[in-house]
């Protein structure tokens, strides 16, 4: 058949509509993949970054990212702990932790060895006044290294406006509260789920 034909035939356009819907189909689904998969890379890396920056120079010898588990710590969320281990033996964990501050949610990621010490700890996403409120981001102030080698025992959890140990910021009280508290909450939930986490517990729900 002649392609004039064909363009003359009454199942032409609904043909060559479907055709060009079935190809945009395909093209998008293609670039949606690619999107995810790069997106997914991206952010293991930073995760990955993240958890470099909360532990010390060669204190684990093991893929956080791979040896991870979802511990059921009691109030419906699950969380999730990267486990540090040197020599297949686990010497600390890492999780994130969620503080309300001025702006909204402030998530915190520490890290916390075998003995419930804090060996480091950073931002990772708060909507704070920028000048007053961001100085919990280790770019703008070492305010929060304070927390390394706390433990929940070893110092008074609030800050000084609050009779505590840790120096509030001028105009903006509420951020490093927010931090300080939900730290010391990390701390807690070591202390009560301490087995779990440093993987002693046969019960534990595994991340494979």
């Amino acid at each position: 058949m002649a392609f004039a034909e064909l363009k003359a035939h009454p199942l032409y356009q609904p043909l060559l509509l479907g055709f060009m819907t079935l190809l945009a189909s395909a093209t998008l689904a293609w670039a949606s993949s690619a999107t995810r998969q790069a997106i997914a890379e991206a952010e293991a890396r930073d995760l990955r970054d993240s958890l470099a920056q909360v532990l010390p120079e060669a204190f684990a010898d093991n893929d956080l990212l791979a040896d991870s588990a979802d511990i059921d710590i009691g109030n419906g969320n699950p969380l999730r702990a990267y486990r540090a281990r040197s020599g297949g033996m686990v010497k600390g964990v890492v999780f994130t932790v969620i503080g309300k501050g001025y702006g909204g949610e402030i998530a915190v990621l520490m890290a916390v060895d075998e003995n419930g010490q804090i060996l480091g700890a950073r931002v990772l996403k708060h909507t704070e006044t920028p000048g007053l409120g961001d100085k919990i981001e280790i770019a703008k102030s070492g305010w929060i290294d304070t927390f390394t080698g706390k433990t929940l025992a070893s110092a008074n959890w609030a800050v000084k406006k609050d009779g505590g140990d840790f120096d509030q910021f001028a105009g903006a009280t509420i951020t490093p509260r927010a931090v300080v508290s939900a730290v010391k909450g990390g701390l807690e939930i070591f202390d009560r789920h301490k087995a779990t986490l440093l993987g002693t517990d046969t019960r534990e729900e595994r991340n494979e």
